[in-house]
């Protein structure tokens, strides 16, 4: 039995808690919140924090995140050892691999993905997201400039074509999947599921760490973007006036 402490995007919570409930291990808790991902240098500082004032006798650090565009990089490790799961964000946990990942993401290049996670932790693309955005302008800026700034703010979405849902089928998220299909429907995109695999979260919280799946990144050593099917690596660290 091991000790682990887990730092993790809100987005995983369901996950992360159920799982570790039936692992064999003990874990704390610290859950940052979903969204940090969009500003890379504020999950940077915010992540390092949270590591930085972890202290115990943890066997390592569980960081529930993938590289999340780059917002990992130059994460340091200090006194205990880092655990990452090798993947571009949180999405390779639910699908259990990040050569499944890559192989959707292949066939299926303009996907947006819901989860349980995502789509209680933030307003997704979608009419209820519109409705809300709109009328929060229209009180703001007035009808005409709302419907300009709506229009702006929409152009994103022409990159996606597809909503794919998934997760790990531990309760009735029956739900979820009407909301992403309704999301779907009015956004003119594809729907799809996708039946989630739980190994590469199992053995995450098991301390099961195959080097093909993840990283770990040991005291004095600190986190960069491997720029290959790796995805992440660890390097030394170097020391600066801001450490």
């Amino acid at each position: 039995m091991q000790k682990f402490h887990i730092i993790s995007c809100h987005v995983l919570w369901r996950e992360l808690c159920f799982y570790t409930a039936i692992s064999k291990n003990n874990f704390t808790f610290h859950f940052l919140q979903q969204g940090l991902h969009n500003t890379p240098d504020l999950l940077r500082a915010e992540l390092q924090q949270a590591i930085d004032k972890t202290t115990g006798d943890y066997s390592a650090i569980l960081i529930g995140y993938g590289l999340c565009s780059n917002g990992l990089v130059d994460i340091k490790a200090r006194d205990i050892p880092l655990v990452i799961m090798r993947g571009h964000d949180c999405i390779t946990f639910l699908l259990g691999s990040k050569e499944r990942y890559q192989h959707y993401f292949n066939q299926h290049p303009g996907t947006y993905w819901f989860s349980p996670g995502w789509i209680d932790t933030t307003q997704m693309p979608g009419q209820e997201r519109y409705n809300k955005y709109l009328a929060e302008y229209i009180e703001k800026y007035g009808q005409d400039n709302a419907e300009y700034l709506m229009e702006f703010e929409q152009t994103w979405i022409k990159n996606y074509s597809r909503a794919t849902y998934v997760d790990l089928n531990f309760y009735d998220t029956t739900q979820y999947k009407a909301f992403t299909r309704e999301c779907a429907e009015w956004l003119g995109w594809n729907y799809d599921e996708m039946v989630g695999e739980s190994d590469l979260i199992q053995n995450f919280v098991n301390g099961d760490w195959d080097s093909d799946d993840f990283l770990i990144v040991k005291p004095g050593e600190t986190i960069a973007a491997s720029f290959d099917e790796q995805i992440i690596k660890s390097q030394a660290l170097t020391i600066s006036a801001h450490d």
